[in-house]
């Protein structure tokens, strides 16, 4: 069994793709069979993508009162929690959020709104002025999340300059309806969809520790896969009070460590970043996220809580002998 991962990888590089029942295998290894699952993952991580990490950062530019039930959120209006809420930041403050991204390193910069859409209008029309200001004033790559749009809005957004569209499934289809029940799955993956036919990179991935089963992981990326997706974030569950998930069990950093590792090996050529929960659930092993195939990771804070200050990432990264990858501009 050992061996099993080291063979997968070798398949893997030679153009072979892991199937379902493949990968839940994986899902299952422990001890020093674990340790052989993160090594193919680094592997292959490296043969596709080489060693240098991609940092990306984001605003939490309209918070709350969102109409959607999702249980792991902060900022459903479902949920009591003490969640900030507030509309739209002012166009400015965007773009200083976008400037000190920069600053801190990161080569993507997204613009996040709480919601089940935007519409044309007001907000649409200052988040792409933000959009092009971010692109003639910085070297960041702007990249927005603003829940279910069609291909008009897709459209807008590439046009003022976002590079990239943000909108994760969270889960797999067949868990979804026991996380959310105020929209379909088939919603979010038309956005996907949407986004691309736009011709806007498209950023998906989920969040786990949420209840499901690790055939359910799996399921999820074998759907992301389908979709082509061009980067994953993967997020670990931070629960909330007042939130259904408030007292959810913890994932284990083996876990959340195993996951990373097998979403590499179902997308092998995929930009990986660790995002949300990193800091809890990984705890003392947050580095290892490296070792088992993570391409990337977010820096700063994120919606509704703090992460870790970026410098302290900047030293792990250093510690642990790795590049930062120089944006595009």
């Amino acid at each position: 069994m050992t061996n099993f991962p080291e063979s997968l990888a070798n398949r893997i590089i030679e153009g072979d793709i892991l199937d379902g029942d493949e990968a839940h295998r994986l899902l299952l290894l422990e001890s020093t069979a674990a340790c052989a699952l993160f090594l193919a993952a680094s592997r292959v991580r490296d043969h596709f993508l080489g060693t240098g990490v991609d940092l990306c950062s984001i605003i939490n530019a309209k918070s709350g009162r969102c109409p959607e039930n999702c249980s792991f959120c902060a900022q459903s209006s479902h949920h009591p929690t003490n969640a900030p809420v507030y509309p739209l930041v002012d166009e400015e403050q965007i773009i200083a959020c976008a400037r000190e991204a920069a600053g801190a390193g990161s080569h993507c910069f997204g613009i996040v709104t709480s919601g089940s859409s935007i519409s044309p209008g007001g907000e649409l029309d200052r988040i792409c002025r933000a959009l092009r200001r971010i692109r003639r004033e910085t070297a960041i790559e702007p990249s927005c999340s603003l829940g279910v749009i069609d291909y008009e809005t897709a459209l807008a957004l590439r046009e003022a300059g976002a590079v990239t569209y943000h909108h994760n499934l969270e889960t797999a289809r067949s868990f979804f309806p026991n996380i959310c029940t105020t929209h379909d799955y088939e919603e979010d993956v038309e956005t996907v969809r949407v986004a691309k036919r736009a011709g806007l990179k498209v950023c998906c991935g989920g969040i786990f520790g949420l209840g499901e089963t690790p055939e359910q992981r799996v399921e999820m990326a074998l759907t992301l896969r389908e979709l082509d997706v061009d980067s994953i974030p993967l997020n670990f569950l931070n629960p909330i009070e007042g939130t259904p998930l408030a007292g959810a069990d913890r994932i284990t950093p083996l876990e959340c460590l195993k996951t990373i590792a097998v979403y590499r090996l179902i997308l092998p050529d995929r930009k990986i970043a660790v995002c949300g929960g990193r800091e809890r659930n990984l705890r003392d092993l947050q580095s290892w996220m490296f070792f088992a195939g993570a391409s990337g990771t977010m820096i700063g804070n994120y919606l509704t809580t703090t992460g870790r200050p970026p410098e302290q990432d900047w030293q792990m990264l250093t510690d642990l002998g790795l590049t930062v990858r120089q944006c595009n501009g």
